[in-house]
């Protein structure tokens, strides 16, 4: 968790970071990613190598990018118990939720010898993306390589960015074995994704890949899309502040319900903030038709306002 601590310099950063995650500012990460995924295309183990060491300083080569045997019994005795019984109750619990959603085959004979049906086909290899760092997510490890191995996919592989060591998260590699992962690879970012996309001499090609990443991680499944399954993970600064919307609509109501004496000074530093907000995005925003969206949110803001005041007459 970042904490900010708002100070007249820090305010006038954060809506300045927010929209840096906006779509009109993909530009300069799409660059690097398209780089990347070419330069892996190219020449696949030899670039996984250098950019594991670029941007997670380790020494991965072809002899160690694998996880070994050793190193999953080694991250066992590493793991608290009580962490191994959660991951292990959440395991079931996300498998017996997946099997209820799983598809099968099915078919019919009618007359003349017609036969309609639905065949069903698992995957053959599946790819799963799993974010490291400073940070530790075995849960996505869970939530993505579980429901492949209910879907009945052959293989499934795991990529997960190493420390500088070399060395994947104890907990991620009990939670990757615990799922069902038939083998992790120490790479990240989107070195990984290309991995998994082309295929190297050490990473084999998957038809589809999961999983979250960061922004590098995201831009490089949307350039590998066919390959994706469900939406791009990452932030979105739309849903944002619909979500800041909603939650202002949700505030003013309460207020209004309860008759707070500081109703109205309340929601009009609120409503003032949430315009000022989409007003800087529609100057900051080039595409055409979300400026007109959030011009649009902009005047219902206003007009609900007014209509809280006038029924609060």
């Amino acid at each position: 968790m970042k904490i900010l601590r708002l100070t007249p310099g820090t305010q006038a950063d954060i809506l300045e970071n927010l929209l840096k995650r906006s779509p009109n500012s993909y530009e300069t990460y799409e660059k690097r990613v398209s780089e990347i995924i070419a330069d892996v295309r190219e020449k696949r183990d030899e670039a996984v190598f250098a950019y594991t060491k670029k941007f997670d300083g380790a020494d991965i080569h072809a002899g160690n990018i694998r996880v070994t045997e050793e190193e999953i019994a080694g991250a066992y005795e590493k793991v608290d118990q009580k962490l191994l019984r959660v991951m292990r109750s959440a395991l079931v619990n996300i498998r017996s939720y997946h099997e209820k959603q799983r598809s099968n085959s099915w078919f019919d004979t009618k007359e003349a010898g017609i036969i309609l049906g639905q065949k069903i086909t698992p995957l053959e290899r599946a790819g799963v993306y799993v974010p490291g760092g400073r940070a530790v997510y075995p849960s996505s490890v869970l939530m993505n390589v579980i429901p492949a191995k209910v879907a009945g996919v052959d293989e499934i592989i795991m990529t997960t960015p190493p420390g500088a060591d070399g060395r994947v998260n104890p907990s991620t590699l009990v939670a990757a074995k615990e799922a069902g992962a038939d083998a992790v690879y120490k790479v990240g970012g989107a070195q990984a994704v290309a991995a998994m996309a082309f295929g190297t001499q050490s990473i084999p090609k998957v038809d589809k890949i999961v999983g979250p990443g960061n922004i590098y991680v995201a831009l490089a499944k949307k350039a590998k899309f066919n390959l994706v399954v469900g939406n791009i993970i990452g932030s979105n600064i739309f849903n944002l502040f619909i979500i800041s919307i909603i939650d202002l609509l949700y505030v003013s109501a309460s207020l209004y319900i309860t008759n707070h004496s500081q109703t109205k000074i309340l929601l009009l530093f609120g409503f003032i903030a949430t315009v000022l907000i989409a007003i800087l995005l529609i100057i900051k925003n080039s595409n055409k038709k979300l400026k007109i969206v959030y011009l649009v949110l902009s005047l219902a803001i206003i007009l609900i306002y007014i209509a809280y005041l006038i029924l609060s007459l």
